[in-house]
């Protein structure tokens, strides 16, 4: 059993939240500590000054309210987890939020180079190297198709 466990979610992916839980809790047994984490963008508008954006505060907020919708959909109700939002870079964010947790296992769900959050491939792979702790990468679930009416004849 691990004492404490960070667990990267993409607040904007309700399955991949769900797939880290439902890792992650067997793995703490009835005693670790949950620490759920998103890393946001602060962004900007670059080159396009007259586009307005959300301030970093209100996409903190943002993320922190979907983190939390997502804990309270998939933690048991006797279970409880620190949330964490931070703005950055995801692999450098991640691997410091884990030193200053002092976690023993970090959980991310890889979805190659698709989807909108940057955890990806080159972020796995900054954390998997630069994490002050064991990391577990869980492939993400592909939505299969049905194949039942081609096997029906």
């Amino acid at each position: 059993m691990y004492r404490k466990l960070l667990i990267a979610i993409d607040p904007e992916d309700d399955g991949e939240g769900k797939r880290a839980l439902e890792a992650a809790l067997p793995l703490a047994g009835d005693s670790g500590e949950l620490h759920l984490a998103s890393v946001f963008s602060p962004g900007g508008s670059g080159f396009f000054p007259h586009v307005t954006e959300a301030s970093p505060d209100d996409k903190e907020t943002e993320v922190r309210h979907h983190l939390d919708l997502i804990a309270r959909k998939y933690l048991p109700l006797n279970r409880d987890a620190a949330l964490h939002v931070v703005a950055g870079t995801a692999g450098e964010k991640l691997v410091a939020l884990a030193g200053q947790l002092g976690v023993d296992l970090m959980i991310l769900v890889s979805r190659g180079s698709s989807g909108h959050w940057p955890l990806r491939r080159a972020t796995v792979e900054y954390v998997s190297v630069n994490a002050p702790c064991a990391v577990l990468v869980l492939p993400a679930l592909e939505k299969r198709e049905s194949t039942e009416g081609d096997q029906a004849e």
